[in-house]
């Protein structure tokens, strides 16, 4: 459920806490099993910014760091980690962040981060009909 306190509660510093069913996720997104079974040892620190209506989300982890800057609604161009090109659109819904991105390999995936009950930063992820959940606590 969103917190109430709105979009500008997930400004701010966050590091990974843990996850659920995120290595089927991969799975069903291409990743290969050796890069799956490396994905479960990173554990990134996500920074969200705002400034002047753009919007900064940053990941940082020892395997790489990687950074986009939006602006809710519009449409914009980037790579994933792993290189691959893809178009995506991030809007605020009801204090929920709703991302679709759409890669040049036909897979689509679903993005929300929202505040939940325990005040972490939650992330649901969809690839196809393959749902995972990432939660972040806010880093002291």
């Amino acid at each position: 459920m969103a917190n109430s306190r709105g979009i500008e509660a997930l400004k701010g510093t966050w590091s990974y806490s843990s996850n659920d069913n995120f290595d089927a996720f991969l799975k069903e997104f291409g990743v290969n099993k050796v890069l799956r079974t490396l994905a479960k040892t990173v554990k990134p620190r996500v920074i969200i910014s705002e400034k002047d209506g753009k919007w900064g989300f940053r990941s940082e982890s020892t395997i790489n760091t990687t950074a986009i800057e939006f602006t809710p609604g519009v449409e914009f161009k980037d790579k994933g980690h792993d290189g691959e090109e893809y178009t995506s659109t991030i809007r605020f819904e009801n204090g929920i962040w709703v991302q679709k991105i759409h890669y040049k390999n036909g897979k689509q995936v679903s993005v929300e981060r929202l505040i939940n009950d325990q005040d972490q930063l939650q992330v649901n992820l969809q690839c196809g009909n393959v749902k995972a959940i990432e939660y972040y606590k806010r880093a002291a």
